[in-house]
Protein backbone atom coordinates (compact mmCIF):
# COMPACT_ATOMS: atom_id res chain seq x y z
CA UNK A 1 0.00 0.00 0.00
CA UNK A 2 1.19 3.17 -0.94
CA UNK A 3 1.67 6.68 1.24
CA UNK A 4 -1.54 8.48 1.68
CA UNK A 5 -3.68 5.60 0.66
CA UNK A 6 -6.31 4.11 2.12
CA UNK A 7 -7.14 0.25 3.49
CA UNK A 8 -9.15 -1.69 1.18
CA UNK A 9 -12.44 -3.38 1.78
CA UNK A 10 -13.39 -4.11 5.64
CA UNK A 11 -9.70 -4.26 5.93
CA UNK A 12 -9.82 -2.24 9.61
CA UNK A 13 -13.20 -3.89 10.54
CA UNK A 14 -14.60 -0.72 12.30
CA UNK A 15 -17.88 -2.38 13.35
CA UNK A 16 -16.47 -5.17 14.91
CA UNK A 17 -14.25 -3.07 17.23
CA UNK A 18 -16.83 -0.67 18.42
CA UNK A 19 -19.30 -3.88 18.87
CA UNK A 20 -16.87 -5.00 21.62
CA UNK A 21 -16.88 -1.42 23.20
CA UNK A 22 -20.41 -1.56 22.97
CA UNK A 23 -20.85 -5.28 24.46
CA UNK A 24 -18.18 -4.19 27.28
CA UNK A 25 -20.51 -1.41 27.69
CA UNK A 26 -23.81 -3.66 28.18
CA UNK A 27 -21.64 -5.87 30.46
CA UNK A 28 -20.72 -2.55 33.25
CA UNK A 29 -23.98 -0.77 32.44
CA UNK A 30 -24.52 -0.42 35.82
CA UNK A 31 -21.06 0.90 36.36
CA UNK A 32 -21.41 3.35 33.51
CA UNK A 33 -25.35 4.63 34.75
CA UNK A 34 -26.69 3.57 31.13
CA UNK A 35 -29.22 1.27 29.84
CA UNK A 36 -29.04 -1.50 27.65
CA UNK A 37 -32.97 -2.52 25.86
CA UNK A 38 -33.56 -4.36 22.85
CA UNK A 39 -36.24 -2.78 20.46
CA UNK A 40 -39.18 -4.97 19.44
CA UNK A 41 -37.33 -6.08 15.76
CA UNK A 42 -33.87 -7.09 17.35
CA UNK A 43 -32.09 -3.82 17.63
CA UNK A 44 -29.95 -2.85 20.57
CA UNK A 45 -30.44 0.70 22.12
CA UNK A 46 -27.78 1.54 24.56
CA UNK A 47 -28.75 4.79 26.42
CA UNK A 48 -26.10 6.90 27.73
CA UNK A 49 -27.48 10.10 28.64
CA UNK A 50 -31.68 10.37 27.55
CA UNK A 51 -33.22 8.78 30.26
CA UNK A 52 -30.36 7.90 33.02
CA UNK A 53 -27.49 10.13 34.29
CA UNK A 54 -24.73 7.91 31.93
CA UNK A 55 -21.43 10.06 32.95
CA UNK A 56 -17.79 10.42 32.07
CA UNK A 57 -16.74 6.70 31.79
CA UNK A 58 -19.59 6.06 29.15
CA UNK A 59 -18.71 9.16 27.37
CA UNK A 60 -14.94 7.64 26.50
CA UNK A 61 -16.54 4.57 25.55
CA UNK A 62 -19.27 6.71 23.34
CA UNK A 63 -16.22 8.86 22.05
CA UNK A 64 -14.20 5.65 21.16
CA UNK A 65 -16.98 3.93 19.07
CA UNK A 66 -17.78 6.79 17.26
CA UNK A 67 -13.96 6.83 16.04
CA UNK A 68 -14.81 2.75 15.14
CA UNK A 69 -12.33 1.27 17.87
CA UNK A 70 -9.51 3.35 15.98
CA UNK A 71 -8.93 6.58 18.40
CA UNK A 72 -7.97 6.79 21.87
CA UNK A 73 -9.43 9.10 24.17
CA UNK A 74 -8.55 9.89 27.61
CA UNK A 75 -8.93 12.62 30.46
CA UNK A 76 -6.22 15.20 30.81
CA UNK A 77 -6.36 18.63 32.53
CA UNK A 78 -5.88 21.51 30.04
CA UNK A 79 -4.76 25.33 31.10
CA UNK A 80 -6.08 27.52 28.54
CA UNK A 81 -5.66 31.20 29.81
CA UNK A 82 -5.65 31.54 33.06
CA UNK A 83 -8.27 29.14 33.78
CA UNK A 84 -7.42 25.04 34.58
CA UNK A 85 -9.99 22.88 32.36
CA UNK A 86 -11.06 19.72 32.34
CA UNK A 87 -10.21 18.14 28.85
CA UNK A 88 -9.95 14.95 26.78
CA UNK A 89 -6.39 14.21 24.70
CA UNK A 90 -7.55 12.13 21.70
CA UNK A 91 -5.03 10.22 19.06
CA UNK A 92 -5.41 8.29 15.96
CA UNK A 93 -3.30 7.04 13.28
CA UNK A 94 -6.03 6.14 10.97
CA UNK A 95 -7.65 10.05 10.91
CA UNK A 96 -9.22 9.09 7.74
CA UNK A 97 -10.74 6.03 8.88
CA UNK A 98 -11.74 6.63 12.37
CA UNK A 99 -12.93 10.74 12.05
CA UNK A 100 -14.30 11.05 8.14
CA UNK A 101 -15.51 7.47 7.96
CA UNK A 102 -16.67 6.62 10.61
CA UNK A 103 -16.69 9.50 13.67
CA UNK A 104 -18.23 12.19 11.35
CA UNK A 105 -21.69 12.70 11.84
CA UNK A 106 -22.62 13.07 8.12
CA UNK A 107 -25.88 10.54 7.97
CA UNK A 108 -29.22 12.12 8.46
CA UNK A 109 -31.33 9.95 10.61
CA UNK A 110 -34.56 11.49 9.74
CA UNK A 111 -37.97 8.70 10.15
CA UNK A 112 -41.23 10.57 11.09
CA UNK A 113 -41.00 12.62 13.80
CA UNK A 114 -37.31 11.48 14.70
CA UNK A 115 -34.31 12.88 13.69
CA UNK A 116 -30.96 12.77 14.34
CA UNK A 117 -27.23 13.12 12.90
CA UNK A 118 -25.92 9.55 12.63
CA UNK A 119 -21.91 9.08 13.33
CA UNK A 120 -20.25 6.09 14.04
CA UNK A 121 -19.01 2.85 11.43
CA UNK A 122 -22.01 1.50 10.22
CA UNK A 123 -21.45 4.58 8.00
CA UNK A 124 -18.80 3.03 6.31
CA UNK A 125 -20.76 -0.28 5.86
CA UNK A 126 -24.03 1.83 4.90
CA UNK A 127 -22.12 4.58 2.61
CA UNK A 128 -25.10 6.94 1.86
CA UNK A 129 -22.71 9.73 1.31
CA UNK A 130 -21.15 8.33 -1.88
CA UNK A 131 -19.29 11.83 -2.43
CA UNK A 132 -17.75 11.49 0.92
CA UNK A 133 -17.26 7.13 0.76
CA UNK A 134 -15.98 7.65 -3.37
CA UNK A 135 -12.96 10.23 -2.14
CA UNK A 136 -11.89 7.92 1.42
CA UNK A 137 -12.03 5.20 -0.62
CA UNK A 138 -13.03 3.59 2.44
CA UNK A 139 -16.05 0.52 2.67
CA UNK A 140 -16.69 -2.43 4.70
CA UNK A 141 -19.31 -4.73 4.65
CA UNK A 142 -19.69 -5.28 8.36
CA UNK A 143 -22.63 -8.64 9.44
CA UNK A 144 -23.37 -5.86 12.87
CA UNK A 145 -23.34 -2.20 12.43
CA UNK A 146 -22.95 0.27 15.16
CA UNK A 147 -24.81 3.80 14.89
CA UNK A 148 -23.99 6.62 17.31
CA UNK A 149 -27.33 9.16 17.35
CA UNK A 150 -26.81 12.50 18.77
CA UNK A 151 -30.33 13.41 20.30
CA UNK A 152 -33.18 12.99 23.23
CA UNK A 153 -35.12 10.78 21.88
CA UNK A 154 -34.25 7.34 21.96
CA UNK A 155 -34.59 5.30 18.20
CA UNK A 156 -37.70 3.57 18.10
CA UNK A 157 -38.97 0.42 16.17
CA UNK A 158 -39.28 2.30 13.16
CA UNK A 159 -36.34 4.24 13.26
CA UNK A 160 -33.90 0.76 13.25
CA UNK A 161 -36.11 -0.45 10.55
CA UNK A 162 -35.17 2.36 8.24
CA UNK A 163 -31.61 2.16 9.29
CA UNK A 164 -31.60 -1.56 8.27
CA UNK A 165 -32.78 -1.49 4.87
CA UNK A 166 -30.84 1.52 4.07
CA UNK A 167 -27.59 -0.55 5.55
CA UNK A 168 -29.01 -3.73 3.91
CA UNK A 169 -28.49 -4.85 7.77
CA UNK A 170 -31.41 -6.91 9.53
CA UNK A 171 -32.30 -5.15 12.28
CA UNK A 172 -31.28 -7.35 14.96
CA UNK A 173 -27.75 -6.70 13.57
CA UNK A 174 -27.64 -2.94 15.02
CA UNK A 175 -26.58 -1.47 17.97
CA UNK A 176 -27.71 2.09 18.58
CA UNK A 177 -25.94 4.27 20.76
CA UNK A 178 -27.39 7.80 21.86
CA UNK A 179 -26.83 10.34 24.07
CA UNK A 180 -27.87 14.07 24.18
CA UNK A 181 -25.72 17.45 23.48
CA UNK A 182 -26.65 18.52 26.85
CA UNK A 183 -24.91 14.95 29.09
CA UNK A 184 -22.03 14.47 30.29
CA UNK A 185 -21.43 11.37 27.70
CA UNK A 186 -22.81 13.54 25.20
CA UNK A 187 -20.01 16.65 25.78
CA UNK A 188 -17.57 14.50 26.19
CA UNK A 189 -17.99 12.73 22.36
CA UNK A 190 -18.24 15.99 20.92
CA UNK A 191 -14.76 17.29 22.82
CA UNK A 192 -13.26 14.50 21.11
CA UNK A 193 -14.26 15.48 17.73
CA UNK A 194 -11.48 18.15 17.28
CA UNK A 195 -9.42 16.06 15.36
CA UNK A 196 -12.38 15.37 13.14
CA UNK A 197 -13.49 19.24 13.25
CA UNK A 198 -10.03 19.75 11.29
CA UNK A 199 -10.11 16.88 9.16
CA UNK A 200 -13.62 17.58 7.81
CA UNK A 201 -12.32 21.53 7.31
CA UNK A 202 -9.13 19.96 4.77
CA UNK A 203 -12.09 17.93 3.03
CA UNK A 204 -14.04 20.90 2.55
CA UNK A 205 -10.97 23.10 1.22
CA UNK A 206 -10.61 20.27 -1.22
CA UNK A 207 -7.31 18.77 0.28
CA UNK A 208 -7.12 14.83 0.28
CA UNK A 209 -7.25 13.48 4.07
CA UNK A 210 -5.88 10.40 3.06
CA UNK A 211 -2.52 12.14 3.12
CA UNK A 212 -2.98 12.99 7.07
CA UNK A 213 -1.29 9.84 8.36
CA UNK A 214 -1.53 10.66 12.33
CA UNK A 215 -3.14 12.77 14.58
CA UNK A 216 -3.70 14.12 18.15
CA UNK A 217 -6.11 16.82 19.23
CA UNK A 218 -6.97 18.31 23.44
CA UNK A 219 -10.19 20.21 23.76
CA UNK A 220 -11.53 21.30 27.22
CA UNK A 221 -15.11 19.38 28.40
CA UNK A 222 -17.77 22.02 28.26
CA UNK A 223 -19.99 22.03 31.42
CA UNK A 224 -23.38 20.29 30.93
CA UNK A 225 -25.80 23.43 29.74
CA UNK A 226 -29.50 23.89 30.81
CA UNK A 227 -30.41 22.41 27.67
CA UNK A 228 -29.27 21.00 24.10
CA UNK A 229 -29.60 24.56 21.98
CA UNK A 230 -27.44 25.61 24.83
CA UNK A 231 -24.94 22.71 24.54
CA UNK A 232 -24.74 23.21 21.21
CA UNK A 233 -22.97 26.17 21.76
CA UNK A 234 -21.09 25.45 24.99
CA UNK A 235 -19.84 22.06 23.16
CA UNK A 236 -18.97 23.94 19.51
CA UNK A 237 -17.21 26.66 21.35
CA UNK A 238 -14.87 24.23 23.11
CA UNK A 239 -13.16 23.36 19.69
CA UNK A 240 -13.46 26.57 18.23
CA UNK A 241 -11.66 28.80 20.73
CA UNK A 242 -10.51 26.07 23.22
CA UNK A 243 -9.10 23.37 20.41
CA UNK A 244 -5.87 22.28 19.61
CA UNK A 245 -4.71 20.04 16.40
CA UNK A 246 -1.67 18.21 15.49
CA UNK A 247 -1.39 16.90 12.06
CA UNK A 248 1.30 14.54 10.51
CA UNK A 249 0.82 15.00 6.85
CA UNK A 250 2.76 13.65 3.74
CA UNK A 251 2.37 16.21 1.71
CA UNK A 252 4.54 19.04 0.12
CA UNK A 253 5.61 22.38 2.23
CA UNK A 254 3.62 24.46 -0.59
CA UNK A 255 0.43 22.47 0.25
CA UNK A 256 1.02 22.60 4.17
CA UNK A 257 1.84 26.45 4.29
CA UNK A 258 -1.32 27.25 1.91
CA UNK A 259 -3.23 24.74 3.87
CA UNK A 260 -2.38 26.04 7.59
CA UNK A 261 -3.36 29.44 7.27
CA UNK A 262 -7.21 28.45 6.23
CA UNK A 263 -7.76 25.86 8.70
CA UNK A 264 -8.00 27.40 12.52
CA UNK A 265 -11.51 28.69 13.32
CA UNK A 266 -10.22 32.17 13.33
CA UNK A 267 -9.53 32.14 9.37
CA UNK A 268 -14.03 31.61 9.35
CA UNK A 269 -15.55 35.61 8.93
CA UNK A 270 -18.09 34.05 11.86
CA UNK A 271 -15.63 33.56 14.84
CA UNK A 272 -15.53 35.99 17.42
CA UNK A 273 -18.29 35.23 19.81
CA UNK A 274 -19.85 32.38 21.35
CA UNK A 275 -21.44 29.74 19.22
CA UNK A 276 -25.17 30.27 20.80
CA UNK A 277 -24.84 34.03 19.59
CA UNK A 278 -23.97 32.94 16.40
CA UNK A 279 -27.08 30.40 16.03
CA UNK A 280 -29.49 32.83 17.01
CA UNK A 281 -27.74 35.73 14.62
CA UNK A 282 -28.78 33.09 11.37
CA UNK A 283 -32.33 32.29 13.20
CA UNK A 284 -31.47 29.42 13.83
CA UNK A 285 -30.50 27.80 10.25
CA UNK A 286 -27.43 26.05 10.80
CA UNK A 287 -27.23 25.86 6.90
CA UNK A 288 -26.26 29.83 6.67
CA UNK A 289 -23.59 29.67 9.12
CA UNK A 290 -20.01 29.61 7.37
CA UNK A 291 -18.98 25.84 7.17
CA UNK A 292 -15.50 26.85 7.51
CA UNK A 293 -15.93 27.79 11.18
CA UNK A 294 -16.14 24.48 12.00
CA UNK A 295 -12.70 23.43 12.90
CA UNK A 296 -9.95 23.50 15.99
CA UNK A 297 -8.69 26.96 17.56
CA UNK A 298 -5.18 26.06 17.08
CA UNK A 299 -3.70 23.87 14.13
CA UNK A 300 -0.19 22.19 13.78
CA UNK A 301 0.56 20.41 10.23
CA UNK A 302 4.07 18.50 10.50
CA UNK A 303 5.74 17.46 7.33
CA UNK A 304 6.59 13.25 7.57
CA UNK A 305 8.80 14.01 4.71
CA UNK A 306 10.47 17.26 5.28
CA UNK A 307 10.14 17.62 8.95
CA UNK A 308 8.83 20.64 8.66
CA UNK A 309 6.22 22.48 10.54
CA UNK A 310 3.33 24.74 10.27
CA UNK A 311 1.22 26.54 12.72
CA UNK A 312 -1.88 28.88 12.54
CA UNK A 313 -4.40 30.02 15.63
CA UNK A 314 -4.61 30.50 19.02
CA UNK A 315 -6.99 30.04 21.92
CA UNK A 316 -9.70 32.25 22.68
CA UNK A 317 -10.64 32.27 26.66
CA UNK A 318 -12.49 35.23 26.56
CA UNK A 319 -14.88 33.83 24.55
CA UNK A 320 -14.73 30.19 25.82
CA UNK A 321 -15.42 31.31 29.17
CA UNK A 322 -18.40 33.71 28.10
CA UNK A 323 -20.07 30.64 26.84
CA UNK A 324 -19.16 27.77 29.50
CA UNK A 325 -18.80 30.03 32.33
CA UNK A 326 -21.43 32.89 31.83
CA UNK A 327 -21.31 35.48 34.29
CA UNK A 328 -25.33 37.36 33.60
Amino acid sequence: MTAGTSPGLDALGLNERALDIADAMEESAAALRICVTRLPGGARVIDAGVQVNGGFDAGLALAEICMGGLGTVVYSPLQIGDRAWPGITVWTDHPAVACMASQYAGWAISVGSFFAMGSGPLRSHARVEKELFGKLEYAEEAGHGVLVLEGRSLPTDEVAAWVAAKSGLDPARLTFVIAPTASIAGGVQIAARVLETGLHKMETLGFDVRKVISGMGTAPIAPVAKNDIRAIGRTNDSILYGGQAHYTVRASDEELAELTVKLPASASSDYGVPFYDIFQRYGGDFYKIDPLLFSPAQVWLTNATTGRTFSAGQFNPAVLTASCYPTG
